[in-house]
């Protein structure tokens, strides 16, 4: 297992949005754009619908890759970057409680969200780093 450092964990906590890359039954990668938070030395995302082709990915193939662009660049001007592969694990209910709580990061302090009443249960994915890579000063 892999952890993120500090720097690694102020990119996270920034709202950055995340490339998430889960594996088709083909073979072939799959990219989704989501938000994601921590929970202890896991990243963490909330989805509403457990169907998605992104969802149905992970709960086959529990590995991942999180491609995550970082607002700086180095010395040599490269900009900065994070990749964290992980292996997932997916947990019923919180999805909801989980996107407020990202929201007020990313739509910004007192969003309602989700956006609508009732919102169903949904999945919490837990990403458990297995290597962080990338240019910056998270890379290991």
């Amino acid at each position: 297992m892999a952890t993120l450092n500090p720097a690694g964990r102020a990119l996270i906590e920034s709202a950055p949005l995340a490339h998430l890359v889960t594996i088709n039954a083909d073979g072939s990668p799959q990219v989704s754009v989501i938000w994601v938070g921590l929970d202890g030395d896991d990243l963490v995302s909330g989805h509403l619908d457990g169907g998605q082709l992104k969802m149905r990915n992970m709960a086959r193939e529990p590995r991942v890759a999180l491609s995550i662009e970082a607002p700086g660049s180095n010395a040599i001007g490269l900009r900065e970057y994070l990749v964290v592969h992980a292996e997932v694990t997916l947990t019923d209910g919180g999805a909801a409680h989980l996107l407020h709580d990202l929201a007020q990061s990313y739509l910004g302090p007192g969003t309602e969200f989700p956006p609508f009443p009732n919102p169903p249960a949904g999945l919490v994915a837990h990403y458990r780093p297995t290597r962080i890579t990338g240019v910056g000063d998270w890379a290991v």
